[in-house]
């Protein structure tokens, strides 16, 4: 099959979302569950693992993990859904092929270490495996994404990025009222990945939060792998939370594309000032050099003439916050005063409303419907959503509402924002990955209430 074939069938595949019944429910279609395996169940993996060994419609072959303490952790979750226990593959790095050698899945979840996952999506896709939800980000290079892209064309398949971000609720209220065209034509939006991570990139090496100032060999978790990335590179290193519901909001790779980028990068001083106040200035820790900036700020263009503001700020004090700002033609949505305007509908002019009263008007119908079963799912209950829409995807054999071209797009920031620090914060092309099919690809993205 050729690309642009591919391109134009998986679109129409997608399409079907959005003329789907709206009363489906969690019964499969077909007598079978959905065979479902598991790489990696970690602090993420584990929010996986429990939600699907909730679902009826889904048998949970076999898990993978390298970590004894994690896969205790998981079998005490297996216990308690009192349902078959699924193949544990454990023992060396590449356990996980054994488990796809083995068994022949209908799909496959990774929530592993970054530097894993464009090669445990494309080994799933060898296997035959034809839907693969990964989670945040799916490559380091920005070869590793065309790869990805590649891997998915030859074989048909789908790739979900698993960014739970999109379906968080008050993000899934501004696209209702973006789509009911309340801000009028989007202008500007801004967003990111605010988050002081200090105590995720470095631990005790038994804790899984803070308590020392490990990492590496030495740490645990995260900190056991995801700090090194703040050692080596510089660049926005987590743009997916904060650019998958920009993307959403403006229809990139479906009538809109990012053009170009710009980064800027902060000097570097968090990492290092916490490992100080924390272990001291005689901790070996504290002569390692730092290269991400504390502050890293990207600008992106569009084909369309919408600009975006990301930022990436883990290494310093802060609340959270993922900055969105949603600015157009009649109004706008900032996320961090909860507040919205709308011109000549909001109670007074030039004043903000309090943001609650209109997305509580505007609440998705996705939310609506499933919000009950969000109970107790990770981050609010929007993990249950990435889940749901892989899970309703396979059992419907529709292309998943958030596909390949999305991921590489989304992900392949980091590179490219890493390339314009590199350059002195030039502004660096933005590839297509949809090969110019982005002008007749049409949204699908959350059109109905099922997935």
């Amino acid at each position: 099959m050729h690309r642009k074939e591919f391109l134009r069938n998986t679109g129409l595949a997608a399409a079907s979302l959005a003329i789907a019944a709206t009363n489906k429910s969690f019964a499969a279609t077909v007598d079978t569950k959905v065979k479902m395996g598991l790489i990696g169940v970690g602090q993420r993996g584990l929010g996986h693992l429990d939600l699907l060994m909730r679902r009826d419609d889904v048998e949970l072959v076999a898990i993978c993990d390298t970590d004894p303490r994690t896969l205790n952790e998981a079998k005490g979750y297996i216990a308690e859904s009192k349902k078959k226990s699924p193949e544990i593959f454990t023992g060396d790095t590449y356990a996980w092929k054994r488990m796809l050698d083995k068994y022949k899945l209908d799909g496959i979840v990774i929530a592993t270490p970054w530097e894993w996952h464009k090669e445990m999506i494309i080994g799933s896709l060898e296997s035959g495996i034809k839907y693969v939800g990964s989670e945040v980000i799916i490559g380091i290079s920005l070869e590793d994404h065309w790869e990805v892209v590649r891997a998915a064309e030859k074989y048909k398949a789908h790739v979900m990025m698993l960014e739970n971000v999109c379906y968080r609720r008050d993000v899934m209220a501004v696209l209702n009222m973006v789509r009911q065209g309340l801000f009028g034509e989007l202008i500007h939006l801004q967003g990111g990945y605010q988050h002081d991570l200090r105590e995720v990139k470095f631990n005790n090496g038994t804790d899984v939060y803070g308590h020392g100032v490990e990492f590496g060999e030495k740490g645990y978790s995260e900190a056991h792998w995801r700090t090194e990335h703040s050692v080596h590179r510089n660049g926005d290193l987590y743009p997916t939370h904060g650019v998958g519901p920009i993307a959403n909001y403006i229809n990139i790779n479906r009538g809109n594309r990012f053009t170009s980028l710009c980064s800027f990068s902060s000097k570097s001083r968090g990492l290092h000032n916490h490992i100080i106040k924390q272990g001291g200035e005689n901790h070996p820790n504290a002569k390692v050099n730092f290269k991400l900036g504390d502050v890293v700020t990207t600008s992106i263009n569009c084909v369309n003439g919408e600009t975006i503001l990301l930022q990436h700020d883990t290494d310093l004090p802060r609340p959270y916050s993922l900055g969105f700002r949603v600015q157009g033609t009649e109004g706008l949505w900032m996320d961090v005063n909860k507040s919205i305007y709308i011109q000549e509908k909001s109670a007074k002019a030039h004043q903000w409303d309090e943001a609650k009263q209109w997305l509580d008007k505007y609440d998705h119908p996705l939310w609506q419907r499933w919000s009950k079963e969000t109970a107790g799912a990770g981050h609010g209950g929007m993990d249950f959503f990435v889940i749901h829409a892989l899970v309703e995807s396979i059992k419907n054999k529709t292309a998943t509402p958030l596909d390949v071209y999305d991921a590489a797009t989304w992900s392949a920031i980091s590179p490219l924002s890493e390339q314009s620090i590199g350059l002195g914060s030039q502004t660096v092309e933005f590839p297509d990955f949809t090969g110019g099919q982005w002008m007749y690809r049409k949204p699908v993205f959350a059109l109905t209430d099922s997935y």
